[in-house]
Formats: structure tokens, C-alpha cells, sequence
């Protein structure tokens, strides 16, 4: 059951681009996502799905509107306090999972906090082996990310995601580039963070089959909210 109190709140966001020709990708979005949802964001391409997810992940700012974080409000933040908030909140995860290939996994779990710090630990490899035995990676995590298979390397990613244990995870078609089972594998892992450690998901997703095992389906059409459905 999700916590009544937001982890995310999303308003009036609007997004242009250009300086003469304004091209409008969002025009007045509200979306207001409480603690432990698992929930799909879906619409056709050019809806403004990965736009309003890169606002809400804090790797780029709206054009007007407030996005607010576990309680932060971020308008107005400066660089460096929007990396402590996106180091310390958020987790992200991929279509590709962007791992260093020369890098074992435990290496590649360890780059978030590894890159905030500025050097690693041994608490941080402690971590980034205790989140790769949560992902079914124990026998694994020496392993190079070259020598694993698509599915590994998801889970490599996502263990990434995960390691600071952040409240609010973004996953970008995070099954996009695997097979029927890998998806099911992979979903079913993240469900069980959210149900075990009350991570909120927010999942972009083309496939339907993804979305309808979300607990909510929010649509965006010409990057505006359409439908809004819970389970």
C-alpha cells in the first residue's frame, strides 16, 4: 500500500525549446506520485514522456512550473545542489545500461556514490555487494560487464539504481532492448524492491504488457496528462 504522503510533486510543469519558433513538448503538466507506487507513464512518441521524465529526474529544467522531490522543492536549485538532490533521492535506470564495460559489477554499483564522493570505500563496496545479492547477483558481481548476459547487466543497472537505497527510481524503458523473459525478470525485481523497501518506480514503457503489471497508468498525449488510472 503506497504512503498517502508524496514522493513526487509535479506543477503546472511546462517545457519549449527554440527561441523564435517556439516548439511546446509540455504544456501544463500535474502529477502528484506518493511513496511506494509502482506506476507506468505511457503515450505515443513525441508525447513528451522522456522530456517530463529528464524534469523529473533534475537533468533538465522546466520552462516554468515546480517539480518538488522528497519534500525539496527543486526551482531555483543551482548545479551543485541539484546533484546532491539527484545523488541522494533518485536512482535512474535505462534502455541500455550505460555500464562501464571494463568495470566488474560491483565497480558499476559503486559509480554513484563513488562519482558523488570523488573516491571509493569500503563501505561503498560493501553496499554495492549487499544490493547485487538483492538483485540475484551474488555469484556474479566480479564478473565484467562484457562477460554478462543482457538480462545481467539490467540487473547490474538496476542494482546501480538502488544501492542508496533513493525513494524515488526513473526507469527510462528499462526493458526495452531484452527478451520476454529478461523483461519478466527484471520487472519482477523491481516490484519487489517496491513492495520490500517502499521504492517508488515511475516506468516509461512502450509495452503494454509492462504497464498493465503497474499499480497506476498514467498517459501523456502532446504533453499534456490524459488519463490517470489506478488499480
Amino acid at each position: 500500500m503506497a504512503d498517502a504522503s508524496p514522493v513526487l510533486v509535479v506543477e503546472h510543469v511546462v517545457k519549449e525549446y527554440g527561441d523564435v519558433a517556439r516548439t511546446r513538448a509540455l504544456g501544463g503538466v500535474d502529477l502528484t506520485v506518493g511513496h511506494g507506487e509502482l506506476m507506468a507513464l505511457v503515450g505515443p512518441s513525441g508525447s513528451g514522456k522522456s522530456t517530463l521524465l529528464n524534469i523529473i529526474g533534475l537533468l533538465d529544467r522546466p520552462t516554468s512550473g515546480t517539480v518538488t522531490i522528497a519534500g525539496t522543492q527543486t526551482t531555483g536549485l543551482g548545479e551543485r545542489e541539484l546533484t546532491d538532490v539527484r545523488a541522494s533521492k533518485l536512482g535512474f535506470v535505462f534502455q541500455f545500461h550505460h555500464l562501464l564495460p571494463a568495470f566488474t559489477a560491483v565497480e558499476n554499483v559503486m559509480i554513484p556514490a563513488w562519482g558523488h564522493e570523488g573516491w571509493p570505500s569500503a563501505s561503498m563496496k560493501t553496499d554495492a555487494e549487499e544490493t547485487l545479492r538483492a538483485v540475484g547477483l551474488g555469484d556474479r558481481m566480479y564478473y565484467r560487464a562484457t562477460n554478462l548476459s543482457g538480462g545481467q547487466q539490467q540487473r547490474v543497472a538496476i542494482a546501480r539504481a538502488l544501492v542508496r537505497r533513493p525513494p524515488l527510481v526513473l526507469a527510462d524503458e528499462p526493458t526495452g532492448n531484452l527478451d520476454t523473459a529478461s523483461s519478466t525478470d527484471v520487472l519482477q525485481l523491481m516490484r519487489r524492491f517496491n513492495r520490500d523497501f517502499g521504492t517508488t518506480f515511475i516506468i516509461v514503457t512502450h509495452d503494454s504488457r509492462i504497464a498493465d503489471s503497474c499499480d497506476r497508468i498514467v498517459e501523456l498525449v502532446d504533453g499534456l496528462v490524459t488519463s490517470d488510472r489506478r488499480k
